[in-house]
């Protein structure tokens, strides 16, 4: 990641850039713009409103006395009305400051940053204080359901207003940019260069989150309205926590907007004019601004090997007392997880075995969801903890296969868990002597369906149901290679029957 020298740099903006502004500022139309100000809308909601999508966001000069000085040049009657209706906003009436780059702060603290590139420097400090290794990001913007009705309400009013005009022939509103698209492009090249990687569907997320305290009601009762008063569920908020414990929330959290936007879609023009009205709502309080960064999770897979019989797959307490010594996903959580610096972990297996079986042979697959991952390892370093782990003082769990696997490999093990097939060796006692006539008719069986009932001790936590599966063969081993694989107690083998079982659950 740079350093903070490279960090604090704005993009650079040269001459033809700032003449092409100036174009794109004069191609505008004057009056509509002078009225768009009257009502106390910001620059940039007015470039977006008209559908500007250059990369003129980011400028700090974006503000309205830059309009005057641009629009100034025209003719002296519009001189007039420039300069007597150009005045510096506290707060837009549209996007309640989040183009301004002015948001509450720890509550009391209004903050104004004075471009795009302010903010940006606030964000990148932030994912360096946490930590976090990127070589990729994906910006993700979430605005207050107010913000979308004030553009439909200032839309409908030009549209009444202007369409009659040449220039707003065959306009609509879908031709205009988003606030949060506007604030995306506003921050995108600060951030790709102060954090040294591009934009993309990265598995790395910045989240921007603004919230109005104001803005819940007001959408409410506009749609309510609208809609006959008829009420609608807009669901709870984003749940979405600071990381920053300067950057706090002033009011309680708005709702989703996604079923308020669906309703102002689905309304026809003369519905939403007598639903929202100008003037706007004015607010001299901004929004509040929550920063979030965060990994979305990341898998380590691989097959584990138990050979303590005193070992439980995952932790096991009951009425406050460890059942083992330890388990096959602390011993793999504790090495892995500092690897990968998450906060947290979940173990996952293809089945389970008991406490006292071991799991030996090609291992069981597992995999281990790491949570919000500051670092992703190397394949180099993944291989290092796999010999790590094998040898461990204590030798109770070794691995095979680790490596780092993508979340499709979740969906493949749970496939393959339904599909399994196993194999046993097991230790049978025979209450009569064998004859070779026994071992012809063991060895002869194929494709054997059983109904296998709920084992009672796993009566607490699985249905008391018959699952049907199927032994697939059996066949007898010899007394030498049973003893020379396996930890079975030394009895009288004579009345004993060796056998290996295939079976795959159908249910």
């Amino acid at each position: 990641m740079p350093s903070d020298t490279e960090e604090a740099s704005q993009p650079t903006v040269n001459g033809d850039n700032v003449r092409a502004l100036c174009d794109v500022v004069r191609e505008l139309p004057i009056r509509a713009v002078i009225d768009l100000l009257s009502i106390g809308v910001c620059t940039r909601c007015i470039l977006r409103l008209f559908g500007i999508r250059e990369h003129v966001y980011y400028r700090s000069s974006l503000s309205p006395s830059m309009l005057s000085s641009v629009l100034g040049d025209s003719t002296c009657s519009e001189k007039h009305m420039v300069d007597g209706n150009f005045r510096e906003l506290v707060v837009c009436s549209i996007c309640l400051g989040i183009l301004q780059f002015t948001y509450w702060e720890d509550k009391k603290l209004v903050t104004e940053k004075e471009s795009a590139n302010e903010l940006a420097v606030s964000i990148s400090s932030l994912i360096r204080q946490q930590g976090f290794e990127i070589d990729s990001f994906s910006l993700e913007v979430s605005i207050p359901p107010i913000v979308l009705e004030n553009d439909h309400t200032v839309w409908l009013y030009m549209k009444r207003k202007y369409e009659s005009e040449l220039w707003f022939q065959g306009k609509s509103i879908s031709e205009c940019i988003s606030a949060k698209d506007a604030l995306k492009i506003s921050l995108m090249e600060s951030l790709e260069t102060m954090l040294g990687c591009k934009s993309n569907m990265s598995a790395f997320r910045i989240r921007l989150t603004y919230t109005h305290r104001i803005s819940s009601k007001t959408v409410e009762n506009s749609v309510e309205g609208c809609h006959g008063g008829k009420r609608r569920k807009t669901g709870a908020g984003n749940g979405l926590n600071t990381i920053d414990d300067d950057i706090k929330c002033s009011g309680p959290p708005i709702e989703a907007g996604a079923v308020v936007e669906g309703s102002f879609v689905s309304l026809q023009a003369n519905e939403l004019s007598e639903c929202l009205k100008l003037p706007l709502g004015q607010s001299n309080e901004p929004c509040c601004l929550e920063f979030l960064c965060y990994r979305t999770q990341i898998y380590v897979g691989g097959r584990y090997l138990k050979y303590s019989r005193n070992v439980s797959q995952t932790c096991w307490i009951i009425d406050d007392e460890r059942m083992g010594e330890a388990s096959v996903e602390e011993i793999l959580g504790s090495n892995i997880l500092p690897l990968c610096r998450g906060d947290n972990y979940k173990f996952h297996a293809a089945g389970r075995e008991d406490i006292d079986v071991r799991m030996l042979g090609s291992g069981r697959p597992f995999l281990l969801e790491i949570q919000n991952a500051r670092n992703i390892p190397s394949e180099e370093s993944v291989k290092f903890l796999e010999t790590k782990i094998n040898n461990l003082e204590k030798k109770l769990v070794g691995v095979k296969n680790l490596k780092l696997v993508g979340s499709q490999s979740w969906e493949l093990m749970r496939e393959g868990e339904a599909e399994k097939q196993k194999q046993y060796t097991a230790l049978v006692w025979i209450s009569r002597p064998l004859k070779d006539e026994d071992l012809q008719s063991i060895s002869s069986l194929e494709d054997m369906h059983i109904l296998q009932r709920t084992p009672i001790r796993v009566l607490h936590r699985r249905s008391p149901l018959e699952r049907e599966k199927i032994i697939h063969w059996l066949e007898h081993i010899s007394r030498n290679s049973f003893m020379g694989t396996s930890d079975a107690p030394n009895l009288a083998l004579d009345q004993f029957l060796l056998v290996e079982q295939r079976y795959c659950g159908l249910m």
